[in-house]
């Protein structure tokens, strides 16, 4: 079976693959079961899921290895991530389970825990039920197998909560929205929850088919959206990935605004209206150095962490912050969310335009961007191109050139077979440079 099958966030590969096939989501499911058995009469687990067609696959294998255990499943269907945090807790759910790949492409998909507090397990927590599989897991009595249903509700819970967090008395009365749904988890809740609050709502990606989930939609392809926008001549556009717990946005010209961006208005405005915990934001290293700029310009401090948003949201939390997020567009915010929701994030951005009456434009780009480049490199099986001596040497002499003037951040991805290079510099000319020499080094090596 091997080890380390939990990545930065839960498990996840190519469908019908290791690690991501039936058996081995019976046996995770079996063993995460066992984790969360508590000394009650009755253990729940809540199970959703994105539009994959292998959705269906992992859904009934994770639900044959819960119930062996004795637990009882309430099955959601497609709802986003921050859905399956939210019912956990709802719901008094021992587990809960999102199988989903997240932006990844169609042909992947992953699982996704959440503990009975609504937020993703701890490392500690991963090591352990990694160690029951290892072991094996006792099946229940035949009198104590769980059982398993459908619960229809839980789109509907979901929607009504994501509007409690926009502000009372306020609607979206006027504005015209265009909505891209990556053909994902939020395809229907989204469109519903926009169109409640009133906006008038013009919407993309909302026919999921099993295979085009995040296939040039969505949150890593705006382009669609942006000429939605100008097309329609809407006031603004909001691209959700495929499991909407990330978000981008787009001005009424068509421009894209990332999560740096959008987390500098919240914590703008938070800090203005005293709620802003310890006036700090906690994102990621990838954060642009001029989103540490602006924050610093208006007395709100600025924590990095690894890349992935389970620990920005294990800083929050050691900290006692509310607001943190990442580039990528992962924003949190746990005075409503325990973990990255999309939509909630959306809505706060409308409230500030709503309550404001300024464009999308001005709130949107509220501070300017130091020169940044990302290159995502693919490397060949068995290979560890980071490993090497060339790239190690490429490392070092960038750093030397970028000095105190740039920024170089280079990593393996936690969820796909992806070199990431990231480099910062106010210089254009001397970040091309050290870009193509580093990714060079890296190519050769993959």
């Amino acid at each position: 079976m091997g080890d380390n099958l939990f990545g930065t966030d839960g498990v996840r590969g190519r469908a019908n693959s290791h690690p991501m096939t039936a058996e081995i989501a019976l046996k995770l499911a079996a063993a995460a079961g066992r984790h969360f058995r508590r000394d009650k009469q009755e253990h729940r687990v809540v199970i959703g899921k994105d539009t994959r067609l292998s959705g269906y696959m992992i859904e009934n294998a994770l639900t044959a290895g819960f119930t062996s255990t004795g637990m009882n499943v309430f099955l959601l269907g497609p709802v986003p991530t921050p859905a399956i945090g939210y019912l956990t807790h709802s719901l008094r759910a021992d587990v809960g389970v999102m199988i989903s790949a997240s932006h990844n492409p169609a042909h992947d998909n992953g699982i996704k825990f959440f503990g009975p507090d609504g937020f993703k397990l701890s490392d500690e927590a991963e090591a352990h039920i990694e160690e029951l599989m290892a072991t094996g897991v006792p099946p229940a009595a035949p009198e104590n197998i769980g059982r398993a249903r459908r619960f229809e509700d839980a789109r509907g819970r979901y929607v009504e909560y994501a509007k409690t967090t926009f502000p009372r008395r306020k609607r979206l009365d006027g504005l015209r929205v265009v909505l891209d749904c990556a053909n994902g988890a939020a395809y229907r809740t989204a469109p519903q929850v926009l169109w409640e609050l009133g906006a008038e709502v013009i919407t993309l990606g909302v026919e999921p088919n099993g295979y085009n989930i995040n296939d040039e939609c969505g949150s890593t392809h705006p382009q669609a959206a942006a000429r939605k926008v100008r097309e329609t001549r809407a006031d603004i556009g909001i691209c959700l990935d495929g499991d909407a717990d990330r978000v981008v946005l787009i001005d009424e010209t068509g421009k894209v605004a990332d999560g740096d961006q959008i987390m500098a208005l919240i914590a703008g405005r938070w800090k203005a209206e005293d709620r802003l915990a310890g006036d700090t934001l906690v994102a990621t290293v990838m954060s642009n150095l001029g989103l540490e700029r602006y924050l610093s310009a208006r007395g709100i401090g600025l924590e990095r962490t690894a890349v992935g948003d389970r620990y920005v949201v294990e800083r929050m939390q050691a900290g006692g912050f509310n607001l943190g997020g990442e580039q990528s567009g992962h924003i949190v915010m746990t005075d409503h969310a325990t973990t990255g929701d999309g939509l909630i994030a959306a809505l706060q951005f409308l409230a500030a335009m709503v309550e404001t009456g300024e464009p999308a434009s001005r709130l949107a780009h509220v501070f300017e961007p130091v020169p940044q480049k990302l290159v995502n490199l693919r490397y060949a099986e068995g290979k560890q191109p980071l490993e090497t001596d060339p790239v190690k040497d490429a490392i070092s002499a960038a750093e030397r050139k970028l000095g105190e003037a740039g920024r170089l951040l280079i990593r393996r991805s936690g969820t796909e077979p992806l070199i990431r290079v990231m480099i910062e510099a106010e210089d254009t000319t001397l970040l091309d440079k050290v870009m193509s020499e580093v990714t060079g080094a890296v190519k050769r090596e993959s």
